[in-house]
């Protein structure tokens, strides 16, 4: 009897008087002019034996793609993605010239040709165009607009503006898009800010329809969008004038314990050692295994999130700096926070967290939230500030601060 022996099968079975026998396990199959019944065989019984292997008769997928041709229209498609993924996650273009990019395009698509820096920033700037016409016919169609605008500084130390707009469009949906992000490198007066906020209005035609802006509250962004200098109405942003009323109670006492609890999170967050004997020691007391919290001025709620991790992991850390193979005991006496400072953590917790909440409603990017302004404002004076049987003398000293500078700042009264 004749058989093909191209099948891989063949390497792992013998056939004789019409049966076929697995030369590992003995099993004995009926052979029929196929192999089927012997690779299920081998992929359930010995899958290891046959790993890499395959049937000369059936070529494998990678080599099927390795021959497949890379056509205009493919490739095309390609560089597209290539040029959407370096503006969606804000790479640097010098990417595509990259020996790891390089490599895994060679995975995917072998027969692709990776294109320049020089011609990705062309269609990027061609994408550019695009859709700022896009955005010229969308803005066309809006009847009012709202603007939002910051001033920030890069890591480079150099000043730059944002303006962003917002608006409804024809399907009730909000729509943002970044009008302007320039350098400022002269003065930050309110006359540049101002010239800054007039010229992208009047570029993108839009003159007349700009309902407001929203802005921080320093001095020279809030002069900018006075009347005299612009035709709008001028909003504070309240998550901004919140963390302003805020940091006025936390400068009563409480800067003490945010001093104090920020050095002991930078020694665990900057030493090697410390950071792997807490992880044990979280270990053996049964504690969630988390990083300390950093806080940070110009990030907002760092404070609640520092404290709350801290007050999670008092007992690890007390661990940590008791073990003197970790911790020196120079070191330790100028780390550990006076049990006074532990208590107002845990005792500031309850209001933290809720001025926290109203920071992150108040933060939305997709909801419209100047609804929310007042009713969040006389909920926090009217409530979360209000004095609670328990509070400690620091406490009740942090909330009638905090309410008394909200209430300025919104120019409302309370009882």
């Amino acid at each position: 009897m004749k058989w093909s022996k191209r099948s891989v099968a063949w390497d792992h079975f013998d056939l004789k008087n019409g049966d076929v026998r697995c030369k590992h396990c003995d099993a004995v199959y009926k052979y029929n002019t196929t192999t089927t019944p012997m690779l299920y065989h081998l992929n359930h019984a010995h899958p290891t034996l046959i790993a890499g292997s395959s049937s000369s008769s059936q070529p494998t997928i990678t080599s099927v793609l390795a021959r497949r041709s890379c056509d205009s229209q493919r490739a095309d498609k390609i560089t597209k993605g290539i040029c959407k993924f370096i503006q969606t996650d804000m790479l640097p273009i010098s990417i595509v010239e990259g020996e790891g990019f390089g490599n895994l395009m060679n995975i995917m698509e072998p027969a692709y040709n990776i294109p320049s820096r020089r011609t990705v920033i062309r269609l990027i700037e061609m994408q550019y165009e695009e859709r700022k016409e896009e955005l010229f016919k969308s803005l066309a169609t809006a009847e009012s607009v709202a603007l939002t605008t910051d001033c920030w500084t890069a890591l480079t130390a150099e000043s730059y503006i944002t303006i962003t707009c917002h608006y409804i469009g024809d399907d009730w949906e909000m729509n943002s898009a970044v009008l302007l992000t320039e350098s400022l490198p002269g003065r930050h007066t309110a006359d540049c800010l101002a010239e800054k906020l007039n010229g992208a209005v009047e570029h993108w035609r839009i003159e007349g329809r700009v309902i407001a802006c929203v802005h921080d509250n320093a001095a020279n962004i809030v002069a900018a969008n006075r009347p005299t200098r612009v035709s709008w109405v001028s909003v504070a942003c309240f998550a901004h004038t919140l963390q302003l009323a805020i940091n006025d109670g936390f400068a009563l006492y409480l800067n003490r314990v945010i001093s104090a609890a920020g050095k002991l999170v930078g020694h665990f967050n900057h030493s090697t050692v410390a950071s792997k004997a807490l992880q044990k020691k979280q270990e053996q007391m049964g504690l969630a295994s988390h990083r300390l919290i950093q806080s940070c001025k110009t990030r907002w709620n760092s404070v609640c999130d520092m404290f709350d991790r801290l007050v999670e992991q008092r007992w690890a850390v007390a661990a940590v700096l008791s073990d003197r193979t970790v911790t020196k005991l120079q070191d330790a006496r100028i780390l550990e926070l006076k049990d006074e400072y532990w208590q107002l953590m845990e005792e500031t917790q309850p209001v933290l967290r809720a001025l926290k909440c109203a920071t992150t409603l108040m933060s939305a990017e997709k909801d419209v939230s100047i609804s929310n302004t007042y009713p969040i404002t006389f909920s926090l004076i009217n409530a979360h500030l209000m004095r609670k049987e328990g509070d400690g003398p620091k406490v009740i000293e942090f909330k009638t601060k905090v309410r008394s500078s909200l209430s300025t700042r919104m120019n409302v009264s309370y009882i």
